[in-house]
């Protein structure tokens, strides 16, 4: 297994629609690794193949913060249900120093293919389902601050958040 270097915005390839994957070879599972332990370096919860510079419809993820040691690795994913809507304050590997706003679905349902070949259905809800919109929209050639309400540098955003916790602070007095 080997580390990725992580496409930095501003480069084409993050604007492309990816090819799906036509069959499970050695390659493709590789690059699953790789891009996993990429993830866990970076200390991301998702990673999509076209920020490694793949053009390849598949991601990795851990979503679900309760259960972080859980990994998912998504090929070909469909989103096939959402539901409800959500705020999101999200950054991204190939975005660094920024933080976005935006709604997102509080469900999704998606189907991928694993490792092994097999179609499997996942539902997730909350920050899960913010991750998983989030790392399939860079599979067609979408990332967040192309579609942000808001974009925020790192330092704004916790400012602004330091600020509302002080305003809910004062409240409680």
């Amino acid at each position: 297994m080997a580390l990725r270097k992580i496409v930095i915005r501003g480069d084409e390839i993050l604007t492309k629609q990816c090819k799906p994957v036509t069959k499970i070879t050695d390659r493709i599972r590789l690059l699953c690794e790789d891009m996993l332990e990429t993830m866990r370096e970076a200390d991301g919860v998702g990673l999509a193949a076209p920020q490694v510079g793949v053009m390849k419809r598949l991601f990795v993820c851990r979503p679900e913060l309760e259960k972080f040691d859980q990994e998912y690795v998504m090929i070909n994913p469909e989103i096939i249900e959402t539901e409800g809507e959500q705020e999101s304050a999200e950054g991204c590997l190939s975005v660094p120093g920024y933080i976005g706003l935006l709604k997102r679905p509080e469900r999704v349902k998606i189907k991928a293919m694993d490792l092994d070949g097999e179609i499997k259905e996942y539902d997730f809800s909350g920050f899960a389902a913010t991750c998983i919109m989030h790392e399939n929209d860079h599979l067609n050639g979408i990332i967040y601050p192309d579609i942000a309400e808001e974009v925020y540098t790192t330092e704004q955003y916790n400012e602004m958040m330091a600020e509302v916790v002080a305003e809910n602070e004062e409240g409680e007095n």
